[in-house]
């Protein structure tokens, strides 16, 4: 360490450190005085007992004040005494400075040396000693990189170096020297001590969770050999990602200027990739994490909303599954507010699989209603989502944290889907497999801790929705990237959160057997983006799970094309409710469903028949009469795009119904040319049947009216009967008759056209 470093530390935290032996007695009274008083208590301390305070009290201690904090300063006091007899001034002078905090968490002065000038603390020069030695007092404040206190980090500098001077350390000549260099300029840019830093945002998020188990001293030391969880193969592949969708038009286009993604590890909770931020070293931001900041996960919530809702129900309750009915209808009386979908229509019976694969709102705010709002947020919680609703005014926040109404971490959030893909298996994300000292002793090691949360029967049917192409394709279309991924079959959820009527945050949660992963992005300062959706962020989806199963764990043998969950036990396929079959829970009853009817539709319009809907255009459907669980209203489901909430509007009681005729000559013996004319009435044509005696002779399409002319020979004498029906699109029908005489010599031969 520089001499010049011991000097300005001497000089100004303890003047007398060379004479006394480890306590100033003045010091002390004049700090148990600040105590009671609300005072400095700095100037009571020497650097030993600094020392002390640093390595041996615990923050909680070290903060008591007036008489409680009177047993810690005894306490300091002795063992400091006992610090001066084991080891000498030098000794402890180095000890001081190797635990001194220095702004932010740089804990030593190697380590403040190498963050703010890029160099060893033995090269430092006077005017840089003498500004790191003035920052352990409120490091907070004096921090070089806390811009609004480098004025007073200035003026306490120059205080260090007159303090040196008068104390015959340096030379008043030195002092003013030192004081003219514009040593803030010397610091380095707070960006650059992490350029060469591989994952960086992951890299200080460990260094986070390390000072709090094991505190900022124990780590600002060093000598900690860390084994995180961190793969760099799949590292690189989500930086290559979101550096690519950074590079493209998308953020011009839409508005957003930051993102960030995670993956963890299914099996074991493991997080094995994380990018805070668009880009580390990006100017103003680019060092935030936004995968551990609280951001609004938008429509991304709905799965474990349902989750809840497909728990078993007490008895007398009714219990739900994919195929169960929530009305996507207004509730602005059940939400306090009004609230509509983010196409504003209302589409009316819905399934869970199309309200949840549309991500449709309204049927997941009944999904939280019915199972009430304490009850779902703490399945949310347990599935792993443990922060959301839980901050300041979110803990307020109503049935709107059924769709995404609070802030959650992303770190969390991508756990709480890979315990989907876990069949309902909690595992707390972890970046921390093991942690030794300098001595090579084990002082942390990761340890896994499942906890079964769900019914693997509930993840396994939202697994089976979250990767429904068909069901989805309405909101969707067919094939969106990011929802698909080629070669790769996932399960997949979007979200977006609003301002006003413009998106805010937009996300993309993606699962598989083998990983996890999210994505979001908006703007660092929340403000709104332009005409963006949250499929705008497949494509990064696509170019980092599919690489990370062709390319990673294929090649490994962890994982192979065509891997998906197992069924578990006990999970229906039920055709209950909507007629169609789908996935249910092993405790869904039948009884939970519905009764079978039978309804009388309209072919054409596929409506309820009505006194205008003609014999031949009606069908009987049977359909299955529900009450929606939160409306009360009784609701009507039927199959085939049978609507039992609309009549036939397709046939009018004053249509014109289509109509023939028929003209017959004789052409020879026992043989007629016949003309048939066939006219259209308010609908278009659809076919002209004509039949001899009974037999259909011709048959065929026609659209617009007309006629038809053909021979006919007759197989028998008396009287044979021609008939033309005439039928349209609405299935009404036209038929006109005609009785003819004919001789047939000999009574006998066949028919012939």
């Amino acid at each position: 360490i520089s001499k010049y470093m011991k000097d300005a530390t001497v000089a100004i935290e303890d003047r007398d450190f060379y004479k006394h032996a480890g306590v100033s007695f003045t010091g002390i009274s004049r700090a148990i005085v600040n105590n009671f008083t609300g005072g400095s208590t700095q100037g009571g301390s020497t650097l030993t007992q600094q020392l002390v305070k640093q390595v041996f009290i615990d923050e909680d201690e070290a903060s008591l004040r007036g008489v409680s904090g009177i047993p810690r300063k005894i306490k300091e006091s002795i063992l400091a005494i006992e610090v001066e007899r084991m080891y000498n001034k030098d000794q402890i002078l180095t000890l001081y400075l190797n635990e001194s905090p220095y702004g932010g968490r740089r804990n030593g002065v190697e380590s403040a040396a190498r963050t703010y000038f890029g160099k060893s603390a033995k090269k430092l020069n006077l005017a840089e000693s003498a500004l790191l030695a003035s920052v352990p007092q409120q490091p907070g404040l004096y921090n070089p990189f806390n811009k609004p206190g480098n004025e007073a980090l200035i003026k306490r500098q120059h205080r260090t170096l007159d303090n040196m001077a008068s104390q015959g350390f340096i030379t008043k000549d030195q002092a003013e020297a030192a004081k003219k260099v514009d040593i803030l300029d010397s610091v380095r840019p707070e960006a650059d001590q992490y350029k060469d830093i591989r994952a960086p945002h992951f890299v200080q998020m460990v260094r986070g969770e390390l000072e709090k188990e094991l505190g900022k001293a124990t780590v600002g030391r060093g000598g900690l050999n860390v084994k995180t969880t961190l793969d760099w193969r799949v590292q690189k592949i989500v930086q290559k990602g979101i550096t690519d969708l950074f590079n493209s038009y998308l953020p011009a286009e839409a508005n957003f200027n930051n993102g960030a993604a995670t993956v963890i590890d299914v099996p074991t909770g493991q997080i094995l990739a994380l990018q805070g931020s668009r880009d580390y070293n990006y100017p103003g931001y680019g060092q935030d994490n936004a995968a551990t900041a609280f951001i609004q996960p938008g429509s991304s919530i709905k799965p474990l909303v349902y989750a809840s809702l497909f728990k078993r129900k007490p008895a007398g309750q009714m219990n739900f599954g994919a195929g169960s009915v929530l009305r996507d209808e207004p509730i602005n009386n059940i939400y306090g507010a009004e609230l509509s979908n983010f196409d504003h229509q209302y589409l009316g019976n819905l399934t869970i699989r199309q309200g949840l694969a549309q991500s449709r709102n309204i049927p997941a705010v009944k999904a939280m209603y019915i199972t009430g709002r304490d009850a779902t947020l703490q399945t949310i919680h347990d599935i792993g989502d443990k922060s959301y609703c839980t901050q300041g005014v979110d803990k307020q926040v109503g049935l709107a944290s059924a769709i995404g109404g609070c802030g959650l971490r992303q770190i969390e959030h991508v756990e709480a889907f890979a315990t989907f893909a876990r069949m309902g298996k909690y595992l707390p994300p972890t970046s921390i497999l093991e942690v030794k000292n300098s001595q090579g002793e084990v002082i942390k090691k990761w340890q896994e801790k499942p906890k079964q949360v769900l019914d693997p029967q509930i993840p396994y049917i939202l697994s089976d929705i979250l990767s429904d192409d068909s069901a989805r394709a309405p909101s969707f279309g067919f094939g969106a990237s990011g929802l698909n991924v080629p070669g790769v079959k996932t399960a997949t959820k979007t979200g977006t959160s609003n301002l006003g009527e413009s998106s805010k945050d937009l996300w993309m949660m993606s699962y598989s057997p083998r990983v996890a992963m999210g994505i979001w992005v908006g703007n660092n300062d929340t403000t709104p983006m332009s005409h963006a959706l949250s499929s705008i962020v497949g494509p990064t989806v696509s170019a980092i799970m599919g690489p990370i199963h062709t390319e990673v764990y294929q090649k490994d043998g962890s994982w192979k094309p065509g891997d998906w969950f197992n069924k578990p036990a006990g999970v229906q396929t039920l055709s209950a409710n909507y007629g169609r079959p789908d996935l249910f829970p092993s405790w869904y009853s039948q009884a939970d469903a519905s009764k079978g009817t039978r309804m009388t539709f309209d072919k054409v319009s596929r409506k309820k028949a009505t006194n205008c809907t003609p014999d031949s255009a009606r069908i009987e459907v049977t359909v299955q009469k529900v009450k929606d669980p939160v409306s009360k209203k009784e609701v009507i489901l039927s199959t085939d795009g049978y609507d039992a909430t609309k009549e036939d509007d397709v046939h009018k009681c004053n249509d014109v119904k289509p109509f023939g005729s028929i003209l017959a000559e004789p052409s020879g013996v026992g043989e007629y040319k016949i003309t048939v004319r066939y006219n259209k009435g308010t609908h278009p044509l659809q076919n002209i049947v004509v039949r001899v005696n009974g037999s259909a002779v011709a048959n065929f399409p026609r659209s617009s009216s007309g006629s038809y002319t053909f021979n006919h020979k007759f197989s028998k004498s008396g009287t044979n009967q021609i008939t033309v029906t005439v039928i349209d699109r609405a299935f009404y029908e036209g038929t006109a008759t005609k009785s003819i005489s004919v001789f047939v010599p000999h009574g006998g031969g066949s028919d012939d056209d």
